[in-house]
């Protein structure tokens, strides 16, 4: 199984949101976690990669097929370097090949569903689509959430994809009323349903501490 996991925007958690999908999964069979392009990660920089901190906290192997310096879009950084980065077919095929000796293949996009994972205008939708993967789609608590969710999930169902399940990457420890409210209407205007819950904080776990907590957290 191919499982593809995209957000509604950067930051809204979708590294710790692929780590706990990737646990689950772990208890069933085996998993790899792909991170297509990773940008924002070059030598003078102190951020750690997204497939960095979804091994730390759960163990799992990962593979980032592509390392951009610039923290930017994908397309933009390679452009603003002069280099050539792979198509999205070419990592269509590796996430095949990986699809071959796994049981679950996580692939998390970069940003939004729309956002150019190559310098030929492809997307991480266009990379579901083309090896016929579940969505998740990763969105944030807050103000905003409902139509960005919404934008999402309709560019997923114009090509023919049906998301799988929503997850709240990041849920305050103090919800206000936003929050709550749009924990009940993210799944009542989308018609996707809510898998998961995370608490904001849960990349600060411990490996331990993850794999304790994390079952919690779906619905």
């Amino acid at each position: 199984m191919i499982v593809v996991v995209t957000g509604t925007d950067t930051g809204v958690g979708k590294t710790i949101a692929t780590a706990a999908l990737a646990r689950r999964a772990a208890a069933s069979g085996s998993v790899v976690v792909v991170k297509p392009v990773q940008t924002g990660v070059g030598p003078a920089s102190d951020e750690v990669a997204d497939a960095e901190v979804v091994h730390r906290l759960t163990g799992c192997a990962v593979q980032e097929l592509t390392c951009l310096e610039d923290p930017l879009a994908p397309d933009t950084a390679a452009r603003l370097r002069d280099v050539r980065i792979p198509s999205v077919s070419e990592h269509a095929d590796r996430v095949r090949v990986l699809a071959e000796s796994h049981d679950t293949v996580l692939v998390e996009g970069s940003g939004g569903v729309l956002v150019r994972l190559d310098t030929e205008g492809g997307t991480i939708l266009d990379l579901a689509a083309e090896v016929g993967a579940e969505a998740v789609v990763v969105t944030s608590a807050g103000l905003g959430t409902l139509n960005h969710s919404e934008l999402t999930v309709a560019a997923l169902r114009a090509r023919g994809l049906e998301p799988t399940g929503l997850v709240i990457g990041s849920w305050p420890s103090a919800p206000g009323l936003a929050e709550t409210c749009n924990l009940h209407d993210l799944p009542r205007v989308t018609g996707v349903p809510l898998l998961a819950t995370i608490p904001a904080g849960a990349g600060g776990l411990s490996r331990e501490e993850f794999a304790r907590q994390s079952p919690t957290w779906f619905a």
